[in-house]
């Protein structure tokens, strides 16, 4: 594995705690998969969010019309313009910012991006709600030492555009190629060919894909292409049965993609060439799928 931590221990207190639970409305096929793996004997299901006790009748209304007036939106917006719908919870008033967290719950993916494009670094946490299609996005300034957002806003699309914007910004189309080192394989060949993918891929473009679990690599030939590429500031979580972590890198538009059981052991090891991973991304039946029960779960806090 590559030696940096997806996110680090040392990162300050957050204001959205990021967690994760299977939420989206379909699993992988079992073909997919790679045989002589322990498979789950539980299927996923969605669990909408629990209303907290003791939350006023007049607070769980207030709520309830604001995210009923956003989901309008949403199912009058197509999925390709669904990243037009924001709702600015700063200007909401905080109780209801803060019942609308309980009210919308947590998903399986979660993103940390760190942001040097301003003088303040701004630090982004990125949350996908119980609604795939639906996310929670907070930035607060590193030099903040309460931790006190300045932008918290929820968004709808396959996934918030600031992280593509981070990554671009915190990489190169370009890095130097290392001398070739004694001992290596094919990891020289496999540079140049990432590098040439990359500087080529143009956005619009399918996913450009190597699976170094298939590929004819040493341990010494991995350990050069985490040195090559490194790990950048955008780093994403997706956890269903096992964890999917994905990191950008060096190179602008090349990630690291790596699957771990729920174990915690790499069984998938891969570099795509794309704007954001496909594992982190809400699909488009996600999205309708998660507005049908985004009305359901309104509609049964309207009649609670």
């Amino acid at each position: 594995m590559p030696p940096s931590p997806l996110f680090p221990s040392s990162a300050r207190p957050f204001p959205l705690p990021v967690v994760a639970a299977s939420s989206r409305s379909e699993a992988a096929a079992d073909d997919a998969l790679p045989t002589g793996l322990s498979m789950p004997t539980d299927m996923a299901v969605f669990s909408a969010p629990q209303l907290p006790k003791q939350t006023s009748r007049a607070l769980v209304t207030a709520v309830q019309t604001r995210l009923a007036a956003l989901l309008s939106r949403m199912e009058a917006t197509d999925f390709m313009r669904a990243t037009d719908i924001t709702e600015n919870l700063l200007a909401w008033p905080e109780s209801e910012r803060l019942l609308a967290g309980d009210l919308l719950g947590f998903g399986e993916v979660s993103a940390y991006a760190v942001d040097r494009r301003t003088a303040d670094t701004r630090i982004w946490r990125v949350q996908e709600t119980a609604f795939p299609g639906l996310w929670r996005v907070l930035s607060i300034p590193e030099s903040d030492k309460k931790s006190q957002p300045i932008v918290d806003f929820l968004q709808a699309g396959s996934i918030p555009p600031v992280l593509g914007e981070v990554m671009l910004a915190a990489s190169a189309a370009a890095h130097p190629l290392p001398e070739r080192a004694e001992g290596l394989m094919n990891a020289p060949a496999l540079m140049r060919e990432i590098h040439a993918r990359a500087r080529a891929w143009k956005e619009g473009d399918a996913p450009c894909l190597f699976n170094f679990t298939l590929l004819p690599v040493t341990p010494a030939d991995l350990e050069a292409l985490y040195g090559w590429l490194g790990h950048r500031e955008v780093s994403i979580l997706s956890r269903g049965y096992g964890n999917c972590r994905m990191s950008s890198t060096r190179l602008s538009y090349v990630w690291w993609v790596q699957y771990f059981n729920s174990m915690d052991t790499l069984i998938l090891n891969t570099l795509e060439i794309t704007v954001l991973p496909e594992a982190a991304l809400a699909a488009r039946e996600d999205y309708e799928d998660s507005r049908r029960r985004l009305l359901e779960h309104l509609t049964t806090l309207k009649a609670a």
